[in-house]
């Protein structure tokens, strides 16, 4: 394990988009900057951050938008990762060939490599989310990626509603799960379920949480793009669920916590959820559904 000291400081991007790629970039690389001079070892971008979030309609001509990795804004953000000395987890909407795009989280250390990638694994298709017309589901597996300064499992958006995918990435020995997201409400959702849609998308990711023994970030985006409000709300949990930190519903901010990664240790020793898996008995789990 790389990890350097037992307490480390996770920085997260909380920012509003606009309809020019390269003014998203220099904010994303700013916001980066202020939570490297705030004491972040680790800091995690929102999804997709360098655009507004395209997929609320089927368009063709957003494809320009996509780039391949190794390009561009993974070079600026390795640039930046090494300047700044921090760990960097950003989503691109990655190129891969003529026809095939993914929504692909980079992991940049702290030296400037890039460590590896992320391909989002599930892929909504709900109204204003139109994703499976823009994205290949990802091949890459569930990982972990060692850093500088802890493991992280990199994951992405409607990922984080999956308990197997938090359990498979914690599986792989990560340390503190990193969710780049794009959410929030419908205009004429949010005044009778927009408070349950939030505390469901808190809830669930606490769970992760508790039943991994691990740290959970979650970055996301705020402000209106269209008829989407982006909710914010950005948070730190650690491995009791317990909020570190947490960002407002509509402000720009750069939210910073403390992970004392030595709890992952000592929260699965008190609450040995993975020593009392029945692994002989969850074969169906790869069933669609059980009749």
């Amino acid at each position: 394990m790389a990890t350097t000291r037992p307490t480390i400081t996770v920085g997260l991007v909380q920012m509003r988009c606009t309809p020019q790629p390269s003014e998203n970039l220099k904010k994303g690389l700013a916001l980066v900057a202020r939570a490297a001079e705030r004491g972040a070892h680790v800091v995690c971008l929102p999804e997709l951050f360098r655009s507004l979030y395209f997929c609320q309609s089927e368009d063709h001509r957003q494809f320009a938008l996509a780039e391949p990795i190794p390009g561009p804004t993974t070079a600026a953000l390795m640039n930046t990762a090494r300047r700044h000395r921090v760990t960097v987890i950003g989503s691109i909407f990655e190129k891969r060939s003529a026809g095939v795009y993914h929504n692909t989280a980079v992991v940049i250390d702290a030296n400037g490599k890039l460590l590896g990638r992320y391909r989002k694994m599930h892929i909504p298709d709900d109204p204003l989310y139109y994703e499976k017309f823009y994205f290949t589901p990802g091949d890459l597996g569930f990982q972990a990626f060692t850093t500088k300064h802890a493991r992280i499992g990199a994951l992405i958006c409607w990922d984080q509603w999956y308990p197997e995918a938090a359990r498979l990435t914690a599986l792989k020995g990560a340390q503190i799960l990193v969710y780049p997201t794009a959410i929030g409400w419908h205009a004429g959702e949010k005044k009778a379920l927009g408070q349950k849609q939030f505390d469901a998308w808190v809830t669930i990711q606490r769970a992760h949480a508790i039943a991994n023994g691990v740290f959970v970030a979650v970055s996301n985006r705020v402000g209106r793009e269209g008829t989407v409000e982006f909710w914010g709300g950005s948070f730190l949990c650690g491995p009791f669920g317990e909020i570190i930190a947490r960002a407002s519903h509509d402000a720009e901010e750069v939210v910073v916590g403390q992970c004392d990664l030595r709890l992952v240790e000592e929260t699965r020793q008190h609450w040995p959820f993975l020593r009392d898996r029945r692994i002989d008995a969850y074969a169906p789990i790869t069933e669609r559904f059980l009749d």
